[in-house]
C-alpha cells in the first residue's frame, strides 16, 4: 500500500473533517474509497474500445460476412439506428 500526501485549502480540510465525522470514517479512508471508485471507473479510451467491439459484433450478427460487396443505401448510410 503507497502513501500519499494531498494538499488542499485549510477550508476544504475542515469541511471535509466534519463530512468525515458525520460518516464515522476518517479523511483518509473517504480520499482512500474516492481514488479506488475512480480507478475502477471505464477509461474513456476503454468505453471507445468497447463501444467499437459491440458495433462490429453487431454487424457481423446482423450479416454473416461483412464484406464491400454489402453496401448500405445512401439513404441507409446516415441513418445512426441502421443497426438492431
Amino acid at each position: 500500500m503507497k502513501n500519499i500526501t494531498v494538499s488542499v485549502d485549510d477550508d476544504v480540510y475542515h469541511r471535509a473533517r466534519l463530512r468525515a465525522t458525520e460518516l464515522r470514517t476518517s479523511i483518509s479512508a473517504m480520499v482512500s474509497r474516492f481514488l479506488e471508485q475512480t480507478a475502477l471507473e471505464e477509461s474513456h479510451v476503454e468505453r471507445l474500445k468497447r463501444m467499437e467491439r459491440e458495433t462490429v459484433s453487431k454487424i457481423h450478427a446482423r450479416q454473416k460476412r461483412f464484406s464491400a460487396k454489402n453496401r448500405l443505401k445512401r439513404s441507409e448510410l446516415y441513418d445512426r439506428h441502421a443497426l438492431p
